[in-house]
């Protein structure tokens, strides 16, 4: 264990805003920013974690709960507790060998694992480090024919869902990647770096595991026929090109032998044309924040979704869960489970494995004991009746 993965594993960090300190303790600046921050003014940003505190708890009291059984399905897999880690771009900035290193520490802990195209280490090796659930995350950076053999790849490897993210109509304004030159960190050209070069040589051990790593020039899993792996500059570019619609989600449904889900619903609308294109299900997410800004809270979004949704598919969210009682609210409004991805990308740039260890141990032991001071002995019973949420979150749909 590494000395950063020692500290973390201090009293001193009780919740995830301790691990968010220790992540912008040891990241540079620009990196630091990509993790922590949304798009234009964040609203949403903010709102996706406020709105956790329009919820209220309704306990049922004198009753002795001696132990909570957590545990859930989502699509065939079996959770430890209900939540997995969502996609998260550029995780080799943050830690060395990023994606693999959360993988394995989402296998130790029995939740899943959601890789996203967006990453720097090859997708086998991820899959053989994560013992597992593992779902794939797909933007059409590339073309159809570069996804195609990645959808293959994938399913070799042993991903068995397929996350289709449906809300980067194009390329969100996050105003501090733009201030602090995230880009400039990864880009091709040494000139674009040097105005940053203070920042990330105030972080020696940061920038000796990065170097150390190799840093991240490609994208290993998107595979441009007659090109090879796409550079990392291109990214930005190549994601506004890529406009995923509806009739691409109707070729994926054919193309991947297994569950697809819908990533990026806010509304009753997305979710019923969503599960008319075949999908099991969908997640209610506004993309951290990062894409459209001042729209709802996920949480905001998510009773809407659920009344759309029915009995026909799983219902996931992600936005803003920072604790345990999130987790259990989310569910009493009909999520069948969460995705986290600041939670746990605090802790992976803080500590590395360690440090995603500590997030998701903080979590279980946030959720079990909301449990047992609501009076409920399974995340299976919890429903409305635990909650007061308002009223104007349920919209006629």
């Amino acid at each position: 264990m590494t000395r950063a993965e020692r500290r973390v594993a201090l009293p001193r960090v009780v919740n995830i805003a301790d691990l968010r300190r220790a992540a912008q303790r040891r990241l540079p600046r620009a990196v630091f920013e990509y993790v922590d921050g949304g798009a234009e003014g964040e609203v949403t940003l903010r709102e996706n974690v406020r709105a956790f505190e329009d919820v209220t708890f309704r306990p049922r009291n004198a009753l002795f709960v001696d132990r909570c059984d957590i545990r859930t399905e989502v699509l065939g897999g079996n959770l430890s507790m209900p939540l997995l880690l969502a996609p998260v771009g550029f995780t080799r900035m943050m830690w060395p060998r990023g994606e693999v290193v959360a993988a394995r520490a989402a296998g130790k802990a029995g939740v899943g694992y959601v890789l996203s195209t967006i990453s720097g280490s090859r997708l086998e090796d991820v899959a053989q480090a994560s013992s597992g659930p593992r779902w794939y995350q797909l933007y059409l950076v590339g073309g159809r024919e570069a996804a195609e053999a990645t959808l293959e790849r994938a399913q070799k490897a042993g991903f068995t869902v397929l996350a289709i993210t449906i809300d980067t109509g194009t390329f969100g304004l996050r105003e501090r990647d733009v201030r602090n030159g995230a880009g400039a960190l990864t880009g091709p050209s040494f000139l674009a770096k040097v105005p940053h070069l203070p920042q990330v040589l105030a972080k020696p051990s940061w920038l000796a595991g990065f170097l150390r790593d190799g840093g991240m020039l490609t994208l290993p899993n998107v595979i441009v026929p007659g090109r090879g792996a796409m550079p990392l500059a291109e990214t930005q570019a190549a994601l506004s090109r890529s406009v995923v619609t509806w009739s691409d989600v109707r070729w994926l449904r054919d193309a991947w032998k297994g569950p697809i889900i819908v990533k990026g619903v806010l509304t009753g609308d997305d979710a019923r044309r969503s599960m008319d294109e075949g999908a099991a299900g969908v997640v209610v997410s506004n993309h951290g924040g990062r894409q459209l800004d001042c729209v709802a809270a996920s949480l905001r979004a998510l009773p809407e979704v659920v009344e759309a949704v029915g009995s026909r598919g799983v219902v996931l969210m992600d936005g803003g869960v920072r604790r345990g009682s999130d987790i259990a609210k989310a569910i009493c409004l009909g999520a069948r489970a969460v995705l986290i991805g600041r939670a746990y990308a605090y802790g992976l740039s803080a500590a590395g494995e360690a440090g995603v260890a500590r997030a998701l141990q903080i979590l279980r032991a946030d959720l079990e004991r909301v449990l047992k001071l609501l009076g409920c002995a399974s995340v299976a019973d919890l429903d409305r009746s635990y909650i007061d949420a308002p009223a104007s979150w349920k919209r006629a749909c």
